[in-house]
This record gives C-alpha cells, sequence and structure tokens, in this order.
C-alpha cells in the first residue's frame, strides 16, 4: 500500500561518505530552501536524493546498497522519485544506468545545477555560504578548495573531483561571518589537499594568509585544520598555529605509510627521514600539538618486512590520534596496474593490530590527562553524559570527553571548563572544574576507533 505523505513533494538528502559530501549536501539543501522546497536530510520524503561515496570498496558498497534500498521503495510504491549524485555516481556514471535503471537520473560532482532543474529548483549563483547545515550547532565545515593534483598512486579521488580549485579568501571569510551568525562557534578546514590551497589563485600556499583572516571573524572561537599533505607542507601555517589562539593545536596529515619503498609506489614524494623531520618539527614549533594520521596496510608489494616497520615506527611516533584503512585495489589509479598480491585476511589482520597498538599508546597518553583542566565544546548529550571535546579532538573520530548529565545542567553548543577524573582508551570522563568531585563514572571501553 502506498505511503501517504502529508507534505507533497518533500525532499529527502542521505549523504554517504566523508566531510566534503557532507559540505555538498548541506549547499544543495540551501539551494532547495531558498527555492522554497521542503527538504529535510536523512528522514523521510517522497523524493529522494543520495550523495554517494566512491573512494574504497566499502564506501562504494555502502553507496551501492543504499541506491537499490530506496529503488526496491520506489518499486512498491513508497516513494516517487530516486535522484543519485556525488563520486560513485561520478565515476561510474554509465555502469549504473545500466546496472540499476530504474533511478530517475544521475548526476556527477559538478552537476548540482542540473540536479536542482530535475528537482524543479533554480540553482542561485548569488548564495555562497548559504547552507542548510546537518552538523551540531557549534561547528561546521568550511571547504577551503575542491579537487587535487597530487599523483598517489591509490587515489581515485582526482577522477571524481578534478583538479585542484581553491575558493577565494573574500568568499571563505563571508562564509565563515553567516555561520558565526547561526552559532557556529567551530570551523573545520577541509580540502582533498588543504597545504596546497591559493596556489591557483594567489601563485602561492596561502594557507597561513587564510588562517590569519578567519581569526578575525567575531564568534568563532576554535578553527581546525584537516587534511594536510606532508610533501611541500608550509612552516608558516605552524607558527600562525602557534601564535593564534582560536586555532587549534590540531592538524591531521595522512601520512599512509613509512616504508621508503611503499611511498615511492605510492607516488607520495616523501620518505621516511622526510616524514620523520616533518613530525619533529611539527612538535618543536608548536609543543602542545595533537597529531593524526591515517595509514593504509596491505599495499601492493607490502612485504612483512615492510609491515614491521610501519609497526614499530607506529609504537616509537606515539600519534595522539590515528585510523588505519586496508588497500583498495582502485580502477583507473596508477596503482590498479600492480598486483593486489596482500590476502584480505592478511590486511584485515594488519588494520586490527594497528589499531590496537593505537589504542593502547591512546590510553596511556589519556592517563597523564587525569586531574588536569581543559575547555570542552558540548556537541550533544548522550543517555545520562554530556558529550564534548577538546581542542585536540576532532567530531566523530577523536577522543570524546563525557560529563555526567544527572549533576550537571550544560547547555549544547557551549564552551565550559572541565577537569578529567578518568579516562579510557578513547574517552574522557570528567567533572565541570567548579564542582565537587562525584563518584566515579563506570568505564566502557570501548572498540578503537578507526576512522
Amino acid at each position: 500500500m502506498r505511503t501517504k505523505y502529508s507534505d507533497k513533494n518533500k525532499i529527502n538528502v542521505i549523504t554517504l561518505g566523508c566531510s566534503k559530501n557532507t559540505y555538498d549536501s548541506e549547499v544543495l539543501m540551501g539551494q532547495l530552501k531558498s527555492n522554497n522546497k521542503n527538504v529535510v536530510h536523512e528522514e523521510e520524503g517522497n523524493i529522494v536524493v543520495i550523495n554517494t561515496c566512491g573512494f574504497i570498496d566499502n564506501a562504494k558498497q555502502q553507496s551501492i546498497d543504499t541506491i537499490l534500498e530506496n529503488v526496491k521503495k520506489k518499486n512498491e510504491g513508497l516513494i516517487d522519485k530516486v535522484f543519485v549524485t556525488g563520486c560513485l555516481s561520478e565515476r561510474y556514471k554509465p555502469d549504473l544506468k545500466k546496472e540499476i535503471p530504474d533511478v530517475d537520473e544521475y548526476f556527477g560532482t559538478t552537476e548540482m545545477p542540473s540536479l536542482l532543474k530535475h528537482l524543479d529548483a533554480d540553482y542561485k549563483h548569488e548564495l555562497i555560504g548559504e547552507r542548510l547545515l546537518t552538523t551540531p550547532k557549534n561547528y561546521a565545515y568550511l571547504k577551503i578548495s575542491e579537487g587535487c593534483d597530487r599523483p598517489c598512486s591509490f587515489c581515485a579521488i582526482p577522477l571524481m573531483r578534478g583538479k585542484h580549485k581553491s575558493v577565494s579568501i573574500e568568499d571563505l571569510v563571508s562564509q565563515a561571518k553567516i555561520l558565526a551568525e547561526k552559532g557556529i562557534k567551530e570551523l573545520i578546514l577541509i580540502a582533498q589537499d588543504s597545504t596546497y590551497y591559493g596556489i591557483d589563485l594567489y601563485g602561492t600556499r596561502s594557507l597561513s594568509k587564510l588562517l590569519k583572516e578567519l581569526v578575525k571573524v567575531d564568534g568563532i572561537e576554535w578553527i581546525r585544520l584537516h587534511y594536510a599533505f606532508p610533501n611541500g607542507f608550509p612552516v608558516d601555517v605552524l607558527e600562525v598555529i602557534n601564535s593564534e589562539p582560536k586555532i587549534c593545536n590540531y592538524i591531521d596529515i595522512p601520512l599512509q605509510h613509512i616504508s621508503n619503498k611503499i611511498l615511492k609506489s605510492m607516488k607520495r614524494g616523501a620518505s621516511m627521514e622526510k616524514i620523520n623531520d616533518l613530525l619533529q618539527m611539527f612538535r618543536d614549533k608548536v609543543p602542545e600539538i595533537a597529531i593524526r594520521t591515517t595509514l593504509i596496510v596491505g599495499y601492493p608489494g607490502e612485504t612483512n618486512e615492510d609491515y614491521e616497520l610501519l609497526k614499530e615506527w607506529v609504537k616509537n611516533t606515539k600519534f595522539d590520534r590515528l585510523g588505519c584503512f586496508t588497500y583498495s585495489h582502485e580502477e583507473n589509479t596508477s596503482a590498479y596496474k600492480l598486483i593486489d598480491d596482500v590476502p584480505q585476511k592478511i590486511k584485515n589482520e594488519r588494520l586490527n593490530e594497528i589499531m590496537e597498538i593505537q589504542s593502547q599508546i591512546s590510553w596511556e597518553l589519556n592517563q597523564k590527562k587525569r586531574g588536569k583542566k581543559f575547555k570542552v565544546l558540548i556537541d550533544r548529550k548522550r543517555g545520562n553524559y554530556y558529550v564534548g571535546r577538546t581542542q585536540y579532538d576532532s567530531p566523530d573520530v577523536d577522543n570524546e570527553v563525557l560529563i555526567q548529565a544527572d549533576t550537571n545542567f550544560l547547555r549544547v553548543g557551549e564552551f565550559v571548563d572541565v577537569k578529567i577524573i578518568e579516562a579510557s582508551d578513547f574517552d574522557l570522563y570528567a567533572e565541570v572544574s567548579w564542582q565537587k568531585r562525584s563518584s566515579l563514572p563506570k568505564i566502557i571501553f570501548r572498540s578503537p576507533k578507526n576512522f
């Protein structure tokens, strides 16, 4: 029996994949809202738009499963239309049209105007910074550039997102002001390669200049940097991080591996020696910096010796935050010409072992925080706890600070000073600094966060 919707043509946007996709969905929803369309995010609607991910096997499968699930609903008369956009559609549109023909239309990553037209809406160029936010009310992503010029052998991003293209400083400051007016306190800067920012517009790496302008925006209290690239890292960025209180002592820099043989095959333009020197420079110039990285295990040709080298390096380097992926053999990448010779079982074993090592490192580092005070931004309330983060933690992937809700009244989206009273591997338990210590919470040890 057909489901009846009280609102005609309610558009439900479903977002899959990374924070860049989240940003794109928010822009799409902002455009729809400006056209007086009834739009929701991952709720119910008779028109479904799926913003897909097309990077690695698990993400691609999730996107395909979501498409099939909604096509089934359409064929059962539960929804009227299904549209697919994003990276998977950009990369595999002809194949998707052939294999899943019941989707009403497929759109690539640069076809938002066409998608809007199919939704009976006009693309409004003047809506710079106007987005319908899907994140908690205290933080938002700010995409500073699109695409990537790097030649990394394993990466399909340039196939789906094209060449690097920066957003002007003026436009980004304008977006930041709009977000601040909405109550946003934390900006999370995202890109495919944030350290390449500005070369196409200004002829030089301009991330430090951008940061200096963003800190001037009233209402923004934290600025967080994601997706830095090690090769050619602009040292002046570290000087700005160290000198500007609004910029979090945090950097996300995916390093992928440490074996010189693997790094060369990956076309990373870096070596073990250069990476170690860079990390030491980070810690010298910003003593309190929290360094997050991601690694790939099971890359073609990764021997036991390469893996053991990586494992010992992780043990010795002691990253504050670390995620790990198994290698995904991606069509039309240069690594696709190589033999995917590491069995999936071995890949999984290596990933789990790396994350077990990181779990122990994280536990040890967290124990040193007991008794110390931190400024925490409250993201949400979950069960009997308020959930917050320090400046050293990014949403969804890093440590969380848990504060008992039955003895405190806190506002989501506000800052609070706390003292850490207990710590597990990926959680910190705290009390509000002006209160006396209450009974200790029960520690729940969760599985490590891989991403």
